[in-house]
Parts: structure tokens; C-alpha cells; sequence
């Protein structure tokens, strides 16, 4: 509640507060002027830096790899693409923010930080008869062997509870 509270009613306030303070400052036609570049220059970096996250994402799909944090960027380059088309200075500031590449780096590793440290469950493969831990070295190879999909959580409070006692 505490979030919408902020997006609907704080913001678009702040928002106007600060473009009837620069419109009285640099005038009205400035302004709005000033509000059409932030849009063009921020959809022609929305474009360039989209198309480039793409092409890092395809590149990693080819070589047998996730793009998490491709994915990651794409998803703040829309956040940043949107903040950007909404009239405001603040918003551009943000939009920005998330289309530079050095902080949408940063924003992209903070929110994998928080995805991997917020997932407790863990998923593996158990291919049977293998000799590789879980039973198999590859979980993902297509040998015909048998795959066998499990969750489980780890529930032990301390390290030291994990190490088997002899």
C-alpha cells in the first residue's frame, strides 16, 4: 500500500511541483521543450541500449548459457523506457538512470543478488544409475537415461548441523 501510496499520489505531485518551478524559472515553451528532448533522447537510448542487451543475450542463449542477467536488464531498460515516456523531470532522472549502462549494470546485480538470496527452495536432477553427484554429471544431457526432477529445502539453522557426525 505504502508503494502506490507513493507512485499515484507523491510522485505526479513532485512531478508538478518541480515543472511549474522550472517553467517559471526558464519559461513554459522551454519546458515543455525541455520535457519532448528527455523523451527522444531517451527513446533513442531505450533502442540502442535494448538492441545491444539483445544481441549479449542471444550470443549467451548460443553458447549453451542463461542470460539472467540480460533478462535482468531488459526488464529495467522497459522500467527506464517507461519512466522516461512519462512527463517529469523526476521520472526522466530515474529513466535515466536505468538506461546507462554502468548503473543498469549495478541495478540488474542487486536485483540477482536479491532473487538468488530470496530463493529457499532449491531445485536438482537425479538421473538414475549415474555416478556424478545427484547421480549424473550433466543433469541436462540427453542420453535416454531416466530424469528424475526434486525439490527440496534446507532446513538446518547452522553449518554445522549439515556436517555428517561419525
Amino acid at each position: 500500500m505504502p508503494v502506490f501510496f507513493f507512485l499515484f499520489i507523491v510522485m505526479p505531485i513532485a512531478e508538478m511541483a518541480v515543472l511549474i518551478k522550472v517553467g517559471g524559472i526558464i519559461g513554459v515553451l522551454n519546458t515543455v521543450g525541455l520535457v519532448l528532448l528527455t523523451a527522444v533522447v531517451g527513446a533513442w537510448l531505450l533502442r540502442q541500449q535494448g538492441l545491444a542487451t539483445l544481441l549479449r543475450a542471444n550470443e549467451r542463449l548460443n553458447s549453451g548459457e542463461l542470460p539472467a542477467r540480460e533478462v535482468a536488464e531488459g526488464l529495467i531498460l522497459a522500467v527506464g523506457g517507461a519512466l522516461l515516456l512519462t512527463p517529469g523531470f523526476i521520472t526522466d532522472t530515474f529513466g535515466f538512470l536505468c538506461l546507462l549502462p554502468g548503473s543498469r549494470h549495478w541495478l540488474a546485480a542487486q536485483a540477482l543478488k536479491r532473487m538468488t538470496l530470496a530463493g529457499k527452495s532449491r531445485s536438482f536432477y537425479f538421473r538414475a544409475g549415474g555416478s556424478g553427484p545427484f547421480g549424473g554429471p550433466n543433469p541436462f544431457d540427453r542420453d535416454g537415461g531416466d530424469v528424475y526432477e526434486g525439490e527440496y529445502q534446507d532446513q538446518t539453522k547452522h553449518d554445522s548441523d549439515r556436517i555428517e557426525k561419525k
